[in-house]
């Protein structure tokens, strides 16, 4: 039998290890948006198509959570995570090597369907979120998970913010050749880093040490782990699939982080074609809204924690249709930004709150639900901004404000689905025994 000393890291080091493997990844949200101006000109591209290429790495980095997570429930964490960094890294070096190649001259529209598919695969970091989820999640107590994925959400989160900042005025310096060699070697020194210091919670590291599941998990528990995986990846995903809060939840966190990966890579473009502001301007705007839908996603696990999921999101959504409504009749820049600040500080703390619920709803089956939840719920980042692209294609200058009203309609809904499932919760209490 396996002794207790031949076990390696905490729940700290754990949660350290994988907010920062997701910082790396998750910073391909920003890979097109602060240059989408400059492919648009250089390839000749309309509205439509600039839409399409900046959503592409949230397509994969949507899609892959599902199956990714649920590889989470048989080996742990570390290896569908470094699967997806070196999948992005391999985008990202194909990316690089094509700008050195081609750009300016020859970067004519016939390579567009090469530049959707290395957006596609840079955007296989932005899945480490849903393995982080479940890696995160199997490392801490019930009464921690707010804390603990709201610390890891938040802090990794950081990453488009702080690029959306620096590319622009990389841009300025290196040009674009220059500003995505940066990225590629950024990219390699995160993946080393993870490899370095990713880890998976007890109960795995017991099993690849060939103990059986219930003798792992029973010298789990006396570590103090509570969640352990309901069986193979078909069987957590099957699981979750049949508790309809699972789709609930998707369908919150749809609106919340779906619309915080879109607004990212929509407002540089945002801002420059409907304000005529620099690329540089753009950028830091952009950073302001990412940065503060991050930051406030960390304490908002705490909130969560203190006054319930379901409350959170409720008042957390509602800020989020304030600012969708402000952004919807904006005809200033200052009223845009109070816009964008007050959407993303409810994004930030919504995103909190639903995976503060996804193990108390799902407890069955955290790998499954997170890879639900984290992968359809992200594909709004795919999805809204060529439905935006499209009022602009209508409406011209006018649609950028106008495609806004997507996000009224995401957030009234969603609020409606977080009242329900508070109002279900409250029944179960008052039947239990």
């Amino acid at each position: 039998m396996t002794t207790q000393r031949e076990i390696r890291g905490t729940p700290r080091e754990g949660l350290m290890g994988a907010t920062l493997g997701f910082f790396f990844g998750f910073a391909a949200v920003a890979l097109f948006g602060p240059t989408a101006k400059i492919f648009k000109e250089a390839m000749g591209l309309d509205a439509r198509m600039v839409g399409l290429l900046v959503a592409m790495p949230a397509l994969s980095g949507s899609l892959l959570r599902i199956p990714f997570a649920a590889w989470v429930d048989t080996t742990g964490g570390r290896k569908p995570f470094l699967a997806l960094m070196f999948l992005s890294l391999f985008g990202m070096l194909g990316l690089t090597t094509l700008i050195a190649l081609r750009y300016p001259d020859n970067l004519t529209q016939s390579l567009y369907p090469l530049l959707l598919v290395l957006g596609l695969l840079c955007g296989c970091g932005i899945a480490t979120f849903s393995v982080g989820i479940s890696q995160v999640a199997y490392w801490h107590p019930q009464k921690k998970q707010g804390s603990a994925l709201g610390f890891f959400g938040g802090a990794g989160n950081l990453a488009p913010g702080i690029f959306s900042f620096i590319l622009p005025v990389a841009l300025a310096s290196l040009g674009l050749k220059g500003s995505y060699l940066m990225w590629l070697v950024f990219l390699v020194i995160g993946t080393a880093l993870y490899m370095k210091m990713g880890r998976n919670s007890w109960y795995f590291q017991y099993r690849a040490m060939g103990n059986d599941i219930e003798e792992s998990r029973r010298l789990a528990r006396t570590h103090g782990q509570e969640f352990f995986p309901a069986g193979s990846s078909f069987d957590s995903l099957r699981i979750s699939a049949t508790i309809w809060k699972t789709w609930a939840l998707v369908a919150i966190y749809f609106t919340t982080f779906g619309g915080f990966i879109a607004l990212t890579a929509w407002f540089p473009t945002y801002w420059q074609e409907r304000f005529e502001t620099s690329v540089v301007l753009a950028g830091t705007l952009t950073a302001v809204f990412s940065l503060l839908a991050s930051i406030l996603r960390i304490p908002g696990g705490g909130v969560a924690d203190r006054f319930g999921g379901e409350r959170t999101a409720v008042v957390s959504l509602t800020a989020m249709l304030l600012g969708a409504t402000l952004l919807s009749f904006s005809a200033s820049m200052v009223m845009s930004i109070c816009g964008v600040v007050l959407m993303g500080g409810g994004m930030g703390i919504a995103n909190a709150a639903v995976f503060k619920l996804v193990p108390q709803e799902v407890p069955q089956a955290v790998g499954g639900a997170a890879g639900w939840v984290g992968g359809l719920g992200a594909f709004g980042g795919f999805a809204i901004p060529p439905v935006m692209g499209e009022f602009v294609s209508m409406k011209g200058s006018d649609g950028y404000a106008l495609g806004f009203v997507t996000f009224i309609a995401l957030a009234a809904f969603s609020i409606g689905i977080a009242l329900l499932l508070a109002w279900r919760r409250r029944l179960s209490q008052q039947v239990a025994p």
